[in-house]
């Protein structure tokens, strides 16, 4: 390498000083017998601990239940016919005349999705406790309540 003097000749740069001493380049014989360092103030890490600082990382916590929620399908609110109407208000007005003898019943509604539109049909058997007209409610039971306006279907066992 050529370096450049005061007087603009060109000069000999000077050798520089290597840090490691000639022919121990590729050599770890001075520390290769040394005992392991150990610290006085932190315990030596035990390998589990030491394996769990390189596990995976999830940046994205609740990534995965977002896309399993978006493709979960819900069915639309079916629209009853005036016809199914009228079948489910006389199966209605049976299972109130019958009230006393706590008659079984096989219920099919639609339970809205708290979560995204639509819903799904949902079949309950059970004893009929009570029916209440002004909330809309049936009791079955076990203690279920129904919805009035949620049902579909009516099946007296």
């Amino acid at each position: 390498m050529s370096t450049y003097g005061k007087d603009g000749m060109e000069q000999e740069a000077p050798e520089q000083a290597s840090s490691v001493p000639a022919g121990r380049e590729d050599s770890y014989e001075d520390i290769i017998g040394l005992p392991h360092p150990t610290s006085a103030k932190h315990p030596r890490m035990s390998a589990a601990d030491r394996a769990a600082q390189f596990s995976p990382f999830a940046a994205l916590t609740g990534y995965e239940a977002v896309v399993a929620e978006s493709g979960r399908l819900t069915e639309e609110t079916p629209e009853l016919t005036e016809d199914q109407k009228a079948v489910l208000d006389e199966r209605l007005k049976e299972v109130l005349l019958r009230l006393e003898e706590e008659p079984e019943v096989r219920l099919t509604c639609f339970m809205q999705d708290p979560y995204k539109p639509g819903g799904a049909r949902v079949t309950a058997e059970g004893t009929v406790r009570s029916v209440d007209l002004n909330e809309r409610m049936l009791t079955l039971a076990d203690g279920r309540r129904i919805d009035l306006d949620d049902l579909l279907e009516i099946e007296i066992l």
